[in-house]
């Protein structure tokens, strides 16, 4: 007979350990936010909003270092920051679609698969706090 653990209590490196820490998630963010920089429907919004990209950057790997399992040092209010962008599906679409590029590219298929689908969760959280249907 063969127990199985749910995945909660499976000990091993968390996602934030296999993508390569804290490097790991700047490589991704720095190779993906210079995408999103340039795209015709996000560049304008980020471009518009954000001036100084490394702190910025620096902020959005504490977040994403937080719900991959790494250190939780996030401490940003990212739902609220985005309810005055007026934030359409298109946005949420063109974002998720950069970032599963980026993630294929730059992450191991099997963490690339994982930050995709927390991705998701996080959009799809953030669609029903900005009032966004699919």
């Amino acid at each position: 007979m063969t127990s199985h653990q749910p995945d909660f209590l499976q000990s091993g490196p968390s996602l934030f350990e296999r993508v390569g820490g804290h490097d790991g998630l700047m490589k991704l963010l720095n190779h993906f936010y210079a995408d999103v920089r340039q795209h015709s429907l996000l560049g304008p919004i980020f471009n518009g909003l954000i001036e100084d990209w490394p702190s910025h950057l620096e902020v959005i790997a504490r977040f994403w270092a937080t719900v991959t399992g790494g250190p939780s040092e996030y401490s940003g209010k990212m739902p609220a920051r985005h309810i005055p962008l007026s934030l359409k599906e298109e946005h949420f679409l063109a974002w998720l679609g950069m970032w599963k590029h980026n993630c294929q590219i730059y992450l191991p298929e099997d963490c690339a698969t994982e930050m995709i689908d927390v991705a998701d969760s996080v959009a799809s959280r953030l669609r029903k706090f900005c009032g966004v249907t699919s």
